[in-house]
């Protein structure tokens, strides 16, 4: 035991430990960074950027780390470049671990769920800031274990760098075990100290878990102790009722959550723009202007034709309901007006703008697509809520206002502030997506498009993925969006009462096509294609 703590306190020994750091300290690094760069050229569109990183990967992972230690330090002084034993070391170490990083992040960032970036994409975000604000944050937390596991195996590898003379903790040891014969107390005493070491790696990627913890974070946020996560929280009873819109309107809270005198958009079909007090709705909005022109619309994923030709023109301020058995393409339908996806043929215009794509029909890079998203006033609200994990319900609905229309911080959170009071989420602001209820997260939803200032609001299927007893809560909230502001809606949904009352006209799709269209009233109660009667009699049926 003594011979064990005098190896273990022996500054010769000791001295080969910072060489270590040194090899391990470059090596991670240096990993992390060539890391990055390989994950980024792995995810991009491009094949031949793709293909280089590919082949990279290949044979780097597929040759000893000894073989590429000893080429670094031998071959490369014939190309002049000539490394110290240790920098050699680090760019040897760095070079391989660089692949396995790359796997690391491209694992995580594909891991991130589609919506999450649907989403981005929906409220007009740019692929740069996609990545940077919405995918990054969610991908490195969900990196840290296997980065920590990685910092250690960088270390333990760092000990192949005696193969080239590195004077680093195992070749030390060896050189004092030759001198000494006592192979025992010398290599237990550096077992320790790599144990140590690496013990320390793992400490630290524990503290950095812990501070990531968006349980953690998200219970700071609310002012009270860290406990485990508890699931959705209690809708406190002040907020079970979204607050009426006309009434945010009264206040003088816009849809954007701007301060305004209380008019309606320019255009808007309302009960505030009658202009004649005894002009219907329906006549108004057969004299409002065209909001949105669908035009011969086709969709096809491989052989399976989802959508057929489809024509809709909806005008200012009209709200229109999509219905439809599961499978008619009315999601698709929107995803396609908000160019999530792609047409195969056919156009789709709002007031000129074609989402998407140049005036001569080719398509536009993301970042141009996202500017146009902005300009057409183009929102959506997604089924299965969608928000951004990692941040508060007021974060989601000031992420359109702060990183697409530049609104300062401080004043988009008192925006953000604004419209969670219109939905009835006042108390729930500092929330994180996991600790609300299902209606509660479709309602910030809500919100954060919105925030977006849309002309026209997608809402795919808005209740559908709740439990009954939370679908009135969303439905009140949209109920109040279609009457009380006049903003111009095309919704997917199979609920036919709220359809009833809110819809101006209602659109039956089945089969990637339009099978019937006209007043609400008229298709729910005398639908006159036998497909869409059979589909109306069995949801009437359901819901009685």
């Amino acid at each position: 035991m003594s011979s064990f703590l005098h190896y273990l306190s022996m500054p010769y020994l000791l001295g080969g430990i910072l060489v270590t750091l040194q090899a391990t300290a470059l090596g991670f690094f240096g990993g992390f960074a060539g890391g990055l760069v390989l994950s980024g050229m792995a995810l991009s569109g491009n094949r031949v950027v793709s293909g280089i990183a590919r082949t990279y990967s290949v044979i780097f992972r597929g040759t000893p780390l000894v073989l590429q230690l000893v080429f670094v330090f031998t071959a490369l002084p014939h190309a002049g470049i000539v490394l110290s034993p240790v920098m050699a070391a680090g760019v040897a170490l760095a070079a391989n671990e660089a692949t396995f990083f790359a796997e690391i992040l491209r694992s995580a960032v594909l891991g991130v769920d589609r919506g999450q970036t649907d989403a981005a994409r929906a409220v007009g975000l740019r692929p740069w800031i996609v990545m940077r604000r919405i995918v990054g944050p969610q991908a490195a937390r969900a990196a840290i274990p296997a980065i920590g596991s990685e910092a250690v195996a960088t270390m333990k590898n760092s000990a192949l760098a005696s193969i080239i003379a590195v004077p680093e903790l195992t070749l030390r040891s060896n050189q004092l075990a030759s001198a000494t014969f006592d192979y025992f107390s010398i290599f237990f005493a550096s077992g320790v100290m790599y144990l140590v070491l690496t013990g320390a790696i793992t400490g630290l990627q524990l503290t950095i878990e812990r501070a990531a913890d968006l349980s953690r974070i998200g219970n700071r946020r609310r002012g009270r102790p860290a406990t485990p996560d508890d699931g959705a929280a209690p809708e406190p009873a002040e907020a079970s009722a979204p607050q009426p819109v006309n009434a945010a309107v009264r206040n003088g809270a816009s849809t954007s959550g701007a301060v305004t005198n209380g008019a309606a958009p320019a255009g808007a079909v309302s009960s505030a723009t009658a202009v004649d007090g005894d002009l219907s709705r329906a006549a108004a909005v057969r004299r409002a202007r065209v909001a949105l022109t669908i035009t011969d619309v086709h969709k096809s994923f491989d052989d399976h034709e989802v959508l057929r030709g489809i024509d809709l023109e909806i005008r200012k301020g009209e709200v229109v309901a999509l219905l439809g058995p599961s499978g008619s393409g009315k999601s698709t339908l929107l995803r396609l007006i908000n160019h999530l996806e792609t047409l195969d043929r056919g156009t789709i215009s709002f007031d000129g703008i074609e989402v998407g794509y140049r005036d001569d029909g080719a398509t536009l890079p993301e970042r141009e697509v996202a500017r146009q998203r902005v300009d057409a006033g183009v929102g959506m609200v997604f089924q299965h809520f969608n928000l951004f994990g990692h941040l508060t319900a007021r974060e989601n609905v000031a992420v359109p206002l702060r990183w697409v229309h530049r609104v300062p911080k401080d004043e988009a959170m008192v925006q953000a502030d604004r419209l969670l009071g219109r939905v009835g989420l006042a108390e729930r602001a500092h929330a994180l997506p996991r600790h609300l209820s299902g209606g509660q997260q479709q309602r910030v939803g809500i919100a954060r498009a919105l925030a977006g200032r849309p002309q026209v609001l997608l809402l795919d299927e808005p209740t559908s993925a709740l439990d009954p007893e939370r679908v009135q809560e969303v439905l009140e909230v949209i109920r109040s969006l279609a009457l009380d502001e006049g903003l111009t809606m095309l919704i997917a949904t199979h609920q036919l009462g709220f359809a009833r009352e809110v819809a101006d006209r209602a659109v039956f799709m089945a089969d990637g096509r339009v099978l019937e269209q006209g007043a609400t009233a008229e298709v729910l109660d005398h639908p006159q294609h036998p497909t869409a009667a059979r589909f109306l009699r069995a949801v009437h049926t359901v819901e009685v």
